[in-house]
């Protein structure tokens, strides 16, 4: 059986996350109690063939912190007993979270008490440090709605078959912050850049007229083969020491030329040899 632990912080999609993989069909339990992680799961695994194949369990700061202190034993304790167990961890910076509280005007949990949000939002990453160290795919959802969101879920989450990777390529402005999720960074600012073509300024990475001018540049195709031949290399060596999830972001300044075409390329290029490739532009919207 595949035991999914959904984390994170208050406000940063836990629930939508839960609500998607409801949707397709795994078995959900939302804020359950750390200690009762091993009783659910064998309670289920009692039921044999009729048991689900996949279950997904909602865990948050309303544990009490010593329970969640103690989430790498049980953690540890679960896998001994032969149980798939990944941890799903979604974030997002505290700008983001005080604006989602301010428009929805929902408390906090932790600011129930008179505590101020800011500081309630800290409090919730101190408790939630022990899962979030040990989780296997952290999605920052600081610029991410929630459609896109559902879809990161589908695509990296619920269809990943079991003992493979599944591989992200983000872009990204580097103007806007280094995404928090990425496992490798590649910077390519020291490329050309269509930006300073007048006719290429309000297109993006996507547009043919942009991919024509950067397929016609030497260094840009040797950054891809260069970049390529890295991951070819050492995904492989990822993937057979029990890794399920992978980020590689590429970077430019605005991320909308450079870092889009090269993402999308690379993508094609892995997509040669392996399966559950997906590629995300976070600045494109």
């Amino acid at each position: 059986m595949r035991m999914i632990v959904v984390s994170g912080l208050s406000g940063s999609g836990k629930s939508i996350a839960l609500e998607t993989l409801e949707d397709l069909n795994h078995y959900c339990v939302d804020n359950l109690p750390v200690e009762l992680l091993g009783p659910f799961a064998e309670t289920v695994l009692t039921h044999g063939e009729m048991a689900p194949a996949v279950t997904a369990v909602g865990i948050d700061a309303r544990n009490f912190p010593d329970a969640l202190a103690r989430f790498p034993d049980i953690l540890g304790q679960l896998r001994d007993s032969g149980l798939e167990v990944e941890i799903l961890f979604l974030q997002a910076d505290n700008e983001t979270l005080l604006k989602r509280y301010s428009e929805t005007r929902r408390p906090h949990p932790l600011s129930l008490d008179g505590v101020p949000l800011a500081e309630a939002i800290q409090r919730e990453r101190t408790l939630l440090e022990p899962i979030a160290t040990h989780a296997k795919l952290i999605i920052d959802t600081s610029h991410t709605n929630i459609h896109e969101l559902r879809h990161l879920i589908r695509s990296r989450v619920a269809n990943r078959p079991s003992g493979t990777v599944s591989l992200q390529f983000i872009s990204f402005g580097f103007r806007n912050g280094v995404p928090d999720e990425a496992d490798f960074v590649f910077d390519v600012r020291c490329l050309p850049n269509p930006h300073w073509e007048p006719r290429l300024r309000c297109l993006t990475g996507l547009d043919p007229q942009v991919m024509a001018f950067l397929d016609e540049q030497p260094e840009v195709q040797r950054m891809v083969a260069d970049i390529g031949e890295f991951l070819g290399h050492w995904i492989p060596r990822f993937e057979a020491g029990d890794r399920s999830y992978i980020t590689v972001a590429v970077g430019c300044t605005g991320g909308q030329h450079r870092s889009v075409y090269i993402t999308e390329a690379l993508a094609r290029r892995l997509r040669q040899h392996r399966p559950n490739i997906m590629t995300r532009h976070r600045e494109l919207r």
